[in-house]
């Protein structure tokens, strides 16, 4: 195994569509292999022979299974994907990107049009957060964003 830890995302007979569309978002991503149902546990998990079961992806080095369970699981905001920025082009391409068919949220998160949860942030937040002399204007700051604004963040 190349992670030893590989989240793998639920999905009802998306899981190639998604896997396609976060490896056309990220830069250095691919496909690993694709997995299909067979025959066998037909009565169990009610797919027809052939449909995809798994995707094995790579994201910027990072493995994932995206995987056809069916319809009893659907994301929430209690997981989410967080994506760290050096530039607000950055920050602007995969805000733009992530957010095609899904929708906006507050402070730097969203839903693709698949449901899953990402933050896209700056790679300097952390730093500005711990930061005693600046936290709290740069709280006060990306309290009122939906996407960060890294200039904005600075000036605090």
């Amino acid at each position: 195994m190349k992670n030893q830890i590989t989240p793998c995302l639920w999905f009802d007979g998306q899981a190639e569509e998604a896997a396609n569309f976060y490896t056309s978002v990220f830069k250095d991503s691919k496909i690993e292999s694709i997995s299909r149902y067979g025959k066998e546990g037909y009565e169990i998990h009610g797919q027809k022979e052939g449909t995809v079961l798994a995707v094995a992806f790579n994201i910027n080095g990072q493995q994932f299974t995206a995987m056809n369970g069916g319809p009893l699981f659907k994301f929430n905001e209690s997981f989410s994907l967080q994506v760290f920025c050096e530039t607000q082009e950055e920050i602007d391409y995969y805000w733009s990107r992530l957010t095609e068919g899904g929708e906006e949220s507050m402070c730097g998160w969203l839903k693709d049009k698949f449901g899953l949860s990402w933050q896209v942030t700056p790679s300097i937040l952390p730093k500005l957060m711990t930061d005693p002399l600046k936290s709290e204007k740069v709280m006060k700051a990306f309290m009122q964003m939906k996407k960060f604004d890294i200039d904005v963040l600075l000036k605090a």
